[in-house]
């Protein structure tokens, strides 16, 4: 689901851009541009895939030791501020049709290469964003789902051949607007992860004592065995750790739908509940606000 989203309204966002472009070129017939539109458009494809071999790379290579929790409490932490950003702020702008319309005109009025720069790096932002959150969300759960991640790119695609190559009437506010209003759990999620990686880094390293750190709750723990009271329907056995979890636990078939999402933990301390909640209300008054104004 995570997959779906964040391929879904990054590539809905590049394929305006890109089909804004193109229609400018069109309409005054520069046959020469827009070869220059699709050397760009594949440039930058190349470009977002290194670039996100690079991030996975630096992710994976900081090796087991307590620090790589304190790595990635920084990056969720950092990606989080970065997604909050996207998602509002810069929103403003993206699929800005007289704006785009405007940089195209400066940049063919320029040179080939002005025209090459404005749409790669105009499609390599949104490839660094979208390697940035699928990097993040993967992190969190460990679970990656190449289907989301393939039809969310193959709608968005679509979306944004209708609306700007057919002119066709497609609600594109209702779409980003229910994105935008996943997203602010999502970044949320990321916010309570990288507390609670925050506090593994602590524990890890000796700093922080684990019976000493009040929880909000402390539920369903997995267990060597099942009593008898328990409905095996409930529990997963993990081979790995050779214990069972419940269904609800952070690991738990549904449990680790949630906390990829939301930020669910089944033992969260009272600082990582805390930043969650506070993360929702902002992005939720932040949503609110920001499509209250665009009426």
């Amino acid at each position: 689901m995570n997959e779906f989203i964040i391929t879904f309204r990054e590539c809905l966002e590049a394929s305006l851009i890109v089909g804004i472009i193109y229609t400018v070129l069109d309409k005054n017939d520069l046959s020469q541009e827009k070869r220059v539109l699709w050397y760009g458009v594949l440039s930058s494809l190349v470009a977002s895939i290194i670039v996100g071999v690079i991030l996975a790379s630096i992710n994976s290579a900081v090796g087991n030791t307590s620090y790589e929790k304190l790595f990635e409490a920084v990056f969720m932490y950092m990606t989080a501020g970065i997604l909050f950003y996207v998602i509002f702020w810069l929103a403003r702008h993206v699929s800005n049709r007289k704006e785009i319309e405007k940089s195209v005109k400066l940049a063919v009025a320029g040179s080939s290469l002005a025209l090459f720069l404005l749409v790669f790096f105009a499609i390599l932002r949104e490839g660094f964003e979208t390697a940035l959150f699928i990097i993040a969300s993967f992190t969190s759960t460990g679970v990656f789902s190449y289907f989301g991640f393939a039809s969310g790119m193959i709608l968005a695609i679509l979306i944004g051949y209708l609306v700007v190559i057919q002119g066709r009437k497609v609600d594109l506010r209702s779409f980003f607007k229910v994105t935008t209003l996943l997203l602010v759990f999502f970044a949320s999620g990321m916010v309570a992860y990288g507390t609670h990686e925050a506090e593994e880094y602590f524990v890890k390293s000796g700093k922080l004592e684990k019976q000493t750190i009040n929880r909000v709750w402390d539920i369903h723990q997995p267990s060597q065995a099942l009593n008898s009271n328990d409905k095996e329907i409930f529990y997963t056995y993990n081979t790995a750790s050779k214990k069972y979890y419940h269904v609800l636990h952070d690991k738990g078939s549904v449990g680790v739908f949630l906390k990829g999402f939301f930020g669910y933990n089944s033992n969260p301390n009272w600082i990582e509940f805390i930043l969650w909640l506070g993360s929702i209300l902002f992005g939720l008054k932040m949503w609110s606000s920001f499509y209250r104004i665009q009426k």
